[in-house]
């Protein structure tokens, strides 16, 4: 039996790379930006940058040899306007010869500009991507290491727009920053030409800056509440829709497509509101943004005519000043474009962080169980389950308290109880899905909070009342892996779980046997054939502990005797079954009486604690409240099952229907 390991912090499973990109554990540092809002807009566009630093590299010199290619253009037409074109037009004969000198400068000063623009084009967009899909990964990998209490707090419909809107808004700096970035080059190199040519030139040229940095302090106040509200109502639509889709069924059969048209029309209506306000705001700063570049060269052509007159500059040098800032209107679009972006980022990756830095995660250790053919041994040690509650009355509720309990290795136990007495929360702790606030849970003597991570689903599993059915084949959704990957079960392992399930006959009876579809949701089985399907899919994985939460609900009461009494033959290894281990224990929740008493123990649990524990004949004698339970659980169980003779009929008939 292993020893019980430290136990690890979240930090253990870290690994180095920076926030935003996918790594195997938890991000080293917080992905949560702080400071004021011009540091975190830088920080966020170096993490950025940073994570796919040899994409960027390449991008921004890039758009570096386009801004100093526009410099040059703009001096290569100063320079034919001076030596070629006012000399030829003067009637210059050396000068219209040195025509087409002046056609090869300029023809390959625009190749190399439309080069340049090309490669930042190209490797923005790969830059975009990659941080696009980083933001995803280290989602997805932190909701699937988050609880399942986490998740029932948050809203599916706003998971999933973290994956798509909130990355997409999170990353859309990064599609113009590389062009921006070049823009401080062509600047740069602008100002120092200019500089060159006449000082008052350069000064008029500089106008337009101070000018750009107080209509983006503008520009952000209006901004960043327009779009925080318009990002939380797209959240708040994909959730209605989420909800709308889930509940098709209900909604046709109540009636209630109008209420459910009217809910998302007026969502939707608030996300049009605020978009429109978004667009409004744009539709004021872009303007400014884009005239800058003209009003300065009205301003430059206005100072370069007066130096002009006075003989201080050239034609040519005014020219060049000119051109060069009507060139610069789009690569000044772009750095308006950033800034116009920012805002939208800054609340997109904001919402991402929320999630990623999201506390809740199991802690893991190095413990390992042992490979073994016998069920695993479990202990309950003086365990607890508090939990918080919101509404009316905050506070906490206790589910489970003090619960005392050993189960041995093979043994087959039936938990019982009234609803609300915390049968499910019992059995949870078993998958690991959270973990007890008070006591522990022992599994051959290991601390399950002291265990490596994936070792418990490697042998235990859990399989719930309500059951979830791919898309796709019998086959898939049974080994929930792709056929012939490795690791994989195999057919006749698949037909064996399909046995212990007593679904092998259905299997076999369809044409295309392991390889029939299931339709959208398991469409094409009925309610108690999908049970028996997630049955199968837990048994194929040879688990040492299977914990039955409710899970045989919707399945014939005696089609329901035969799986428990075929676990119970391979958890006794009885013959014939020399290829599947022996031993496994088995932990179910059930509610019918005749199911119960194939148990080799029962659980009596009420109001969060365990109030006795023996054979059912033993509970039936002492035990009033069980008495009173088994009595009520006949008339439930009769009533089931004509609920599910009701719901088979249903389904014969929309099979025949089909």
């Amino acid at each position: 039996m292993p020893s019980a390991a430290p136990r690890a912090t979240p930090s253990d499973a870290a690994g180095d790379p920076a926030p935003g990109t996918h790594r195997p554990g938890r991000h080293p540092r917080p992905m949560t930006l702080t400071g004021s809002r011009t540091r975190r807009s830088l920080v966020l566009m170096w993490r950025g940058m940073r994570a796919h630093a040899g994409t960027y590299v390449l991008a921004v010199a890039a758009s570096a040899l386009f801004g100093a290619m526009t410099v040059g253009v703009s001096r290569a037409v100063g320079w034919a306007t001076d030596a070629v074109v006012v000399p030829a037009i003067a009637g210059d004969a050396g000068a219209r010869e040195r025509i087409w000198v002046a056609g090869v400068v300029l023809g390959v000063v625009a190749l190399t500009l439309a080069l340049s623009v090309a490669g930042r084009r190209v490797w923005a967009g790969y830059g975009f991507a990659d941080n696009i899909a980083d933001h995803r990964s280290a989602l997805t990998t932190q909701y699937l290491r988050l609880p399942v209490s986490w998740h029932r707090a948050h809203p599916a419909g706003q998971l999933l727009n973290h994956t798509t809107s909130d990355a997409e808004a999170a990353n859309g700096v990064f599609n113009p920053l590389p062009f921006a970035l070049g823009v401080v080059v062509m600047i740069a190199t602008a100002m120092v030409m200019l500089f060159s040519i006449d000082p008052w030139l350069a000064l008029a040229a500089l106008v337009i800056f101070p000018v750009t940095v107080v209509a983006n302090t503008i520009y952000q106040r209006f901004m960043s509440p327009a779009v925080t509200r318009a990002q939380q109502l797209r959240g708040d639509v994909a959730d209605v829709a989420h909800e709308s889709f889930e509940a098709a069924l209900l909604v046709k059969a109540l009636g209630t497509e109008g209420r459910e048209e009217s809910r998302f029309a007026a969502t939707a209506g608030d996300l049009r509101a605020a978009n429109v306000r978004v667009g409004v705001v744009r539709a004021i700063f872009d303007p400014v943004i884009q005239n800058l570049p003209a009003l300065g060269t009205l301003a430059v052509l206005a100072v370069g005519t007066w130096r002009a007159t006075t003989g201080d500059v050239e034609a040519g040098d005014v020219v060049s000043a000119a051109y060069l800032l009507t060139m610069m209107t789009v690569p000044l679009m772009a750095f308006g474009w950033v800034l116009g972006e920012l805002p939208r980022a800054l609340v997109g990756y904001d919402r991402i962080s929320e999630a990623v830095d999201a506390e809740g995660e199991l802690a893991y250790g190095t413990g390992r169980l042992p490979v073994s053919d016998s069920g695993l041994e479990v202990r309950f040690e003086h365990v607890g389950v508090d939990v918080a509650t919101t509404g009316l009355v905050s506070g906490t509720r206790t589910l489970l308290e003090g619960v005392d309990l050993t189960v041995a290795p093979g043994a087959t136990v039936a938990v019982v109880g009234p609803t609300g007495a915390g049968k499910t929360t019992l059995v949870s702790l078993l998958a690991r899905l959270s973990d007890p606030t008070h006591g522990r849970i022992l599994l051959d003597g290991a601390d399950a909070r002291d265990l490596a991570a994936g070792e418990i689903p490697s042998q235990v599993a859990l399989v719930t009342q309500s059951t979830f059915v791919f898309e796709d084949s019998v086959r898939a959704n049974i080994t929930l892996a792709d056929q012939g990957a490795d690791g994989a079960p195999s057919d006749d392992q698949v037909w064996e779980a399909l046995r212990l399930a007593r679904l092998d006959d259905t299997i076999r009876a369809h044409p295309d046997g392991l390889d029939a579809p299931l339709g959208e949701r398991g469409a094409n089985l009925s309610g108690g054939q999908r049970q028996r399907l997630a049955i199968a899919r837990a048994l194929v994985r040879r688990p040492r502990l299977l914990v039955l939460d409710d899970a045989t609900s919707a399945v014939d009461p005696r089609v329901e005797q035969a799986i428990l009494r075929g676990l119970a033959e391979r958890s006794a290894g009885a013959p014939g079954h020399d290829d599947a281990p022996a031993g496994t224990t088995v932990i179910m929740v059930a509610y019918r009486m005749s199911s119960v008493a194939l148990a080799d123990t029962v659980v009596h649990l009420d109001d969060g604690g365990v109030v006795d524990v023996g054979p059912h004949e033993d509970l039936m004698a002492r035990d009033a409240g069980y008495r009173e339970l088994a009595t009520a659980y006949q008339v439930e169980a009769e009533r089931r099952e004509k609920a599910a003779e009701q719901a088979d009929r249903d389904d014969e008939l929309q099979e025949a229907a089909r």
